[in-house]
């Protein structure tokens, strides 16, 4: 059985014959990396899988310790409460019972009112017969005022009782109840969240931390390898970018595969960038390349490793002539 390599350097004696096909890519073969962060820093109380283990979106990967966030979820829930009731009370107005204290209170002042205005009467009397001093008629006049305003001030909290609840404070409360239903909901989130659970069907690629340690909020604390196509990431020479284009066919090369695997340039970068040493030859070592990926369509694709060298032979046509027409 020949060997990958085998396999491209006869290729590439075949392509010098046939006019020169350009050489293999240097890459990788790869998948989605999918890094699942811890929502808090909650110490970690069980692993359920263990790296390698193939996973299905949505099964239950670890669990974190929740006592911290159920009372934070308690709390929140008892401020809901709060903001409900609060609500309820200004949609309902004031109670009859509220209603009559207030009446009563009106009934007091103006009756007050009624015998202050009777005491300066007669103290106006008095000081036209010369029987009291006008310091005392200036008394009786200020107690009358005094009865009158505390009249007002009851028939007018009487009036607000009587006309309800105002429609910028009911609107007040609904909002204050529609942030407390907001903030409980965050927090259930975030509680749901301590019990990691698989985002997408893949392969568990690390899991950085054990049981008992309490990782930091917002670090990876499971690493998964996606099930979607693999494609290989290679490097383009700047020589040959301009003849590469995206849906290009493509051949992939494995050690240990014996025949070449299909596939297509799904991507090439628009800005060049420094190729890394294992991707160069000795002649193209100072030169830029372009990032590029291959999707692999072959479904040998599935029993390989991530991480494995690849190499990679893209099918490109003719560099197009400056004057012809390149639209559509």
């Amino acid at each position: 059985m020949r060997s990958a390599l085998t396999m491209i350097a006869l290729g590439v004696c075949l392509s010098a014959c046939n006019g020169g096909d350009p050489p293999p890519l240097v890459g990788t073969l790869e998948r989605d990396r999918i890094e699942i962060v811890a929502e808090e820093a909650e110490p970690i109380l069980t692993l359920e899988v263990r790296e390698g283990d193939h996973v299905k979106a949505g099964q239950v990967l670890l669990r974190q310790e929740t006592d911290v966030a159920a009372a934070r979820i308690a709390q929140a829930s008892a401020q809901l409460e709060e903001a409900r009731h609060r609500l309820m009370e200004l949609e309902r107005g004031a109670r009859p019972e509220t209603i009559a204290e207030a009446r009563a209170r009106l009934a007091a002042a103006r009756a007050a009112a009624d015998r202050d205005q009777r005491e300066l009467v007669r103290a106006e009397e008095l000081v036209k017969q010369r029987l009291v001093s006008q310091s005392q008629l200036d008394q009786a006049r200020a107690a009358r005022n005094a009865s009158v305003a505390a009249a007002r001030e009851a028939q007018a909290a009487l009036d607000v009782l009587l006309n309800g609840t105002r429609v910028e404070q009911i609107d007040q409360a609904r909002a204050a109840v529609a942030a407390a239903e907001s903030a409980k909901r965050q927090l259930e989130l975030t509680d749901s969240r301590l019990v990691v659970r698989a985002t997408r069907n893949g392969i568990v690629d690390a899991l950085p931390y054990k049981a008992g340690e309490r990782p930091p909020r917002g670090t990876p604390v499971v690493v998964l390898l996606a099930d979607s196509p693999a494609f290989a990431r290679v490097y383009v020479p700047e020589t040959r970018r301009a003849h590469i284009k995206p849906r290009a066919p493509a051949r992939v090369f494995v050690d240990g595969v014996e025949e070449p695997l299909d596939g297509f340039v799904r991507w090439v970068a628009t800005e060049a960038a420094f190729t890394p040493y294992y991707a160069l030859t000795q002649r193209d070592r100072s030169r830029l390349s372009f990032l590029a990926e291959v999707e692999i369509t072959d479904e040998r694709v599935n029993e390989l490793p991530a991480g494995i060298p690849v190499e990679v032979q893209i099918l490109e046509g003719p560099a197009p002539s400056r004057t012809a027409d390149t639209r559509g």
